[in-house]
């Protein structure tokens, strides 16, 4: 059982170890030769006008929130939707918990107004 954990360490530290390399050799070889131009805001082939920092409404990041959440469940809930005429009944009294949870948290974000589009 030792040496399965062994494996699962030495793919953690290659997983840290390649893209740390990568990040460390192309700082090394990239071409430093910065000038106005480069480091000008560029957004689309458009000129900016004013400032580039522009606040965004903190509402879609609520969006984005709500959506990541409905998106793990699905993930969450699709090895459990194939295995159905497997599973016990705990096993789907679970499924149907996880998903009134999750329906309460909707119900909730709803009620609060986080999801009107103001």
């Amino acid at each position: 059982m030792l040496s399965d954990w062994l494996y699962v360490g030495v793919f953690f530290l290659i997983a840290m170890f390649l893209p740390g390399a990568a990040i460390f050799v192309a700082g090394l070889l990239a071409p430093k030769k910065p000038n106005p131009i480069k480091n000008s805001t560029y957004e689309c082939g458009i000129e900016t006008v004013g400032s580039a920092w522009v606040q965004f409404k903190a509402q879609y990041y609520v969006y984005t929130l709500v959506f990541l959440v409905f998106d793990v469940e699905t993930v969450l809930l699709f090895p459990w939707a194939l295995a159905y005429n497997r599973l016990t009944m705990f096993a789907i009294l679970e499924g149907l918990l996880f998903v009134v949870i999750l329906l309460g948290g909707l119900l909730y974000a709803w009620r609060k107004g986080a999801l009107e589009w103001v």
